[in-house]
């Protein structure tokens, strides 16, 4: 039964949508990264991303991002993300293991979060973005 299964807290693992400017052109171009940290790595990561509206009449395609490894105290770039897409709900579901025991959480980029007003230095990132917890 569900109630039996074990489900360990995730802790110092976190998500940002980051900006840079394009090296050719003016604009901002946005990826989502993944963060660890933690002292020991995350072993086999899924991320799976998707979007969609409140009411679920749009939605994105569901992306599928595995890792092998994640070393302690770094970040991955996950995926390339289009400034369209944050008048959605993004929501990264990210699993790992650590010492054979099955960690998961779900990270959810509310609708307009992704903001000029929300946006912060990332240091981990070396760029501003916006720090999902």
């Amino acid at each position: 039964m569900k109630k039996d299964i074990n489900f360990p807290k995730v802790e110092g693992v976190r998500m940002a949508i980051g900006r840079k400017k394009n090296t050719v052109s003016d604009d901002y171009e946005f990826h989502v990264y993944l963060i660890n940290e933690n002292d020991f790595s995350l072993e086999n990561v899924l991320v799976n991303s998707s979007g969609y509206s409140k009411k679920k009449t749009k939605k994105t395609s569901v992306l599928r991002h595995y890792l092998h490894t994640l070393a302690p105290q770094s970040v991955a770039k996950v995926e390339l993300i289009n400034p369209d897409l944050f008048a959605l709900v993004n929501q990264f579901w990210v699993s790992y293991y650590r010492d054979q025991e099955v960690y998961d959480k779900k990270f959810v980029f509310m609708p307009d979060s992704v903001t000029e007003e929300n946006f912060q230095y990332i240091e981990s990132l070396d760029m501003e973005g916006v720090l999902h917890a």
